[in-house]
């Protein structure tokens, strides 16, 4: 495996780090040119270590440089339909060791991240965690009051219900993964689906922050956004179909 992103070689060199503790990272996008290379430039430090070895890009039918930039940065990049769920599991079905790291194309994981997994990854490989995945600390790439109140209601939302949200990330074993079906192809809230399926209050929220865009949230305003997102969640909780919710939402 090479690695090249943002200039910097990553010679594949496991440098000590257990096979089993090896990390194949799942990113879907979709004209994601202005976002993805801050993304994989934050896996480097990792892939150095040999604890990130291979990162796996589902291109849903790109129109500008996404699949270039990956390419170039020397991750594999596959095709899958413009579908969240399709996407993801596509790239799970292509990823080769035992741990996935799914991230979305515009969220940054801070530096020294891969400590604090490799601490849960090493629990849950003793048998000595009940949870069964574990996700990061939701943040927002702006200054200001509204980003910072996101920030707290969906911190108070993640201690409540452990349910974390996609821009999170989820790091799961590939045993686990499997076990509870993988993602299935829904256009939204696969998230919350597969979260459903491994156990309310499964997923271990680590302390690491992944910083995503506030792109939409600048786009469609804070407060908008953010009751859209929960209105989606309400009626998934209600057990109407993703395709109605995304349906309702405008989407497809």
């Amino acid at each position: 495996m090479r690695l090249d992103m943002a200039g910097i070689a990553v010679v594949e060199a496991a440098k000590g780090v257990a096979e089993n503790l090896m990390v194949s990272v799942v990113i879907p996008a979709l004209n994601a040119e202005a976002t993805l290379p801050q993304t994989l430039t934050a896996l480097v430090p990792a892939a150095l270590e040999g604890f990130v070895r291979e990162v796996v890009v589902v291109d849903g039918g790109s129109e500008d440089k996404t699949c270039e930039i990956a390419d170039h940065a020397g991750a594999e990049v596959i095709t899958a339909p413009p579908n969240r769920g399709a996407q993801l599991r596509a790239g799970a079905n292509a990823a080769r060791h035992p741990w996935l790291l799914f991230l979305n194309a515009d969220t940054v994981l801070d530096a020294g991240w891969e400590r604090e997994a490799a601490h849960f990854m090493e629990r849950f490989d003793r048998g000595t965690s009940r949870h069964a995945a574990a996700a990061f600390r939701f943040a927002l790439d702006d200054d200001g009051f509204a980003p910072r109140l996101i920030e707290g209601a969906v911190r108070l939302r993640g201690a409540l219900l452990r349910s974390p949200y996609g821009e999170q990330g989820l790091l799961i074993a590939r045993r686990q993964y499997d076990k509870v079906g993988g993602h299935r192809p829904l256009p939204l809230l696969e998230d919350a689906d597969l979260v459903r399926r491994l156990g309310m209050r499964r997923v271990k929220l680590l302390s690491t922050r992944a910083v995503s865009s506030a792109a939409r949230y600048r786009r469609d305003g804070y407060f908008r956004h953010a009751l859209d997102n929960q209105r989606q969640r309400l009626l998934y909780a209600l057990r109407l179909a993703p395709r109605q919710a995304a349906a309702l939402r405008g989407e497809r």
